[in-house]
């Protein structure tokens, strides 16, 4: 392969001006859209000699026959011509959004004669004033039933209003008094707008008001012995006070604002979006991300806020957006969101202390669980699961599928503490039951770790336990052991140095049965043995999803195992005191004998060893205590 391009257009040929760019195949199909402040510098970069680019990103421009590009006169509409083009032409190589939920929403149908509250996933409904999303639709019913309490508005179908004002005779609703509508004959119209406006006012801010005013009303009733309006007022009052509970306080009243929590790996990310209106959770949403180019958190975060707020309502953008990192043209989106927003400069910020970050936090750790849940369904998924074995055959060029994978992986701390795991999957499935452990004394590095644990598990293939199993009367034959059983593919967590030390093993073990492949964490490529190229999965296929949850799954067991042993191995705790050496801390023990004592002296009694001070005793102690 060529390490240019034929299509290269010249250095000089490229403005220096902002802009967009497209890149687009021999078909004329538009596959990436971007934009740049200087389109030269930033084209620059794609056309760098292939080998020194992201494997992701060679394979976007090898993929190009051509790139295009548009002037304009500013950051601020180059960005919105980008997103135009994108929601135009859909490139496959552009950040894509994965929303398989329809969250519902609170609706309230303001244009109508008689407006009403109704439950929907329907943002498109003319006039209406939204509240949410909501997680869960019996959230949104709940709300909804605590709400009509206080201020009872309409609730039957536009059908039946029609009927119930024609015929004269209220709609079953009213009937029974789930409907607070002028078709009751207990309001007009008139006064039923009066109260949707204090439904979508309280709903829209939480504004006390409305408590204090029922409060007093209930006071001034029960002070007149009107018992009867009182306890009206007195379950309106509970039911505002349970919205207001239901809807936690997280920042100061007087703020409006949406937090942004983003979770990503090589190939995904997962987007948590609290929405925040007069300091209480008003809304919640999440969502994937599948990435194509390599993105870093500034990047997403730009995606993100184009996909949320460029077509929003103007009502639906608040004043403040909190996010874990500012994207590099975060002026030219606050210009664009503040005059869609159309009153109020908005502000993009990241974060840092206090309790904004704190409920960034919040936003991130969900995000973190959405994105493990998002990858462990694919892999859960029968289907899924047969087309990422059937892929992974077809990709090394094995026989069979690979029913059965055992998965290396070494750790340690500063060369001290090597420890190394083995994890197994079944048809595509942990069993948790059948991973191993394993200490290492010595090693050079984390290749000879490798090593050594491969060939000890190579050891136990092919042995037979004493223990018979009996398969049919009269027929005996040997149970193998579980650690006995051959994987078809081995995977080491490497490039190519890991792939070479298990090979080793493999060779001197005579195993030519198993397959083996090494998976590298910067371009998520497999390594095959006596190979110069990787071979590279489809992006986000079911098949590198599988291999990247076995990978995380061998390296998780290593570093808990890790952590385990350095937690319980005293000379790492002691190396861990500032001041304390090795002389010192070999004295140390050889005074109290043994860990426990150790653990269990006092301040004054450790200063009891030669070399030992106060201080230096308080702290040996204290770290001793922690642990």
């Amino acid at each position: 392969m060529a390490d240019t391009l034929s299509y290269r257009p010249k250095a000089g040929e490229i403005p220096t001006s902002p802009g967009v760019y497209r890149f687009s195949d021999a078909s004329g199909r538009v596959l990436y859209v971007g934009k740049a402040k200087n389109l030269r510098a930033r084209l620059s970069n794609y056309f760098a000699p292939l080998r020194s680019l992201h494997e992701r990103t060679r394979r976007m421009v090898t993929s190009a026959a051509g790139v295009d590009w548009t002037v304009v006169g500013s950051d601020v509409e180059a960005l919105q011509l980008e997103f135009t083009w994108i929601k135009e032409f859909d490139p496959p190589f552009n950040v894509k959004f994965r929303d398989d939920k329809t969250y519902p929403y609170l609706a309230v149908t303001m244009a109508d004669e008689a407006p009403r509250v109704t439950v929907t996933r329907n943002k498109k409904i003319r006039g209406a004033k939204y509240f949410g999303p909501y997680p869960k639709i019996w959230a949104v019913h709940e709300t909804i039933a605590l709400m009509l309490k206080a201020f009872p508005i309409r609730t039957c179908s536009d059908s039946n209003y029609k009927r119930a004002m024609t015929s004269g005779r209220p709609c079953f609703a009213g009937q029974i008094g789930k409907c607070g509508g002028p078709c009751s004959g207990k309001v007009t119209i008139e006064e039923h707008r009066k109260i949707v406006n204090d439904f979508v006012a309280f709903l829209g801010g939480g504004d006390r008001r409305f408590v204090t005013e029922l409060t007093r009303k209930m006071k001034a009733a029960s002070a007149e012995m009107d018992y009867e309006a009182a306890a009206k007022y007195r379950d309106g009052l509970l039911s505002l006070e349970a919205v207001l509970e239901k809807s936690a306080v997280v920042l100061s009243e007087s703020m409006d604002a949406d937090v942004f929590g983003l979770a990503h790996d090589e190939l995904s990310a997962a987007v948590h979006q609290f929405m925040v209106r007069q300091g209480r959770i008003r809304g919640v949403k999440s969502w994937t991300v599948d990435k194509e180019m390599e993105l870093d958190a500034g990047e997403l975060v730009d995606g993100i806020i184009q996909r949320v707020y460029i077509e929003a309502d103007a009502a639906e953008i608040p004043r403040q957006i909190i996010v874990p990192e500012l994207p590099e043209d975060h002026e030219a989106l606050e210009d664009i969101l503040t005059a869609r927003r159309g009153g109020g400069r908005v502000e993009l910020r990241a974060a840092q202390r206090g309790e904004k970050a704190a409920l960034m936090q919040t936003a991130t750790i969900n995000a973190q669980n959405a994105l493990k849940l998002y990858k462990t369904r694919r892999t859960a998924d029968f289907a899924a699961r047969s087309q990422a074995l059937a892929d992974i055959q077809e990709a090394i060029g094995m026989d069979n599928a690979p029913l059965r994978i055992e998965c290396y992986d070494a750790s340690h701390l500063q060369g001290t503490n090597i420890v190394a795991s083995m994890v197994v999957f079944e048809d595509g499935l942990p069993r948790k039951d059948q991973y191993r452990r394993f200490n290492v004394a010595e090693s050079t590095d984390d290749t000879d770790s490798l090593y050594q644990v491969i060939s000890r598990r190579l050891a136990y293939l092919g042995e037979e336990s004493a223990e018979p199993e009996i398969l049919d009367p009269g027929e005996v034959v040997a149970k193998p052991q579980k650690f006995a059983y051959p994987p078809q593919l081995l995977i080491v967590d490497g490039g190519q140095p890991q792939v070479a030390a298990a090979a080793r093993a493999l060779a001197e073990a005579g195993r030519t049965d198993i397959q083996l492949a090494g998976i590298a964490k910067r371009l998520e490529e497999l390594w095959l043995p006596d190979s110069d190229y990787p071979v590279i999965l489809p992006r986000n296929s079911e098949a590198l999803f599988l291999i990247q949850r076995v990978r995380d799954e061998a390296h998780r067991f290593a570093i808990t195992h890790q952590r385990a042993r350095r937690k319980n191995d005293i000379g790492t705790v002691l190396g861990t005191v500032p001041g304390l050496g090795p002389t010192r801390s070999a004295a140390l023990l050889k005074h109290f004998g043994s860990v426990t004592r150790l653990r269990a002296a006092t301040p004054e009694a450790i200063q009891e060893v030669a070399g030992i001070g106060p201080a230096l005793a308080e702290a040996i102690h204290e770290t001793l205590q922690a642990r």
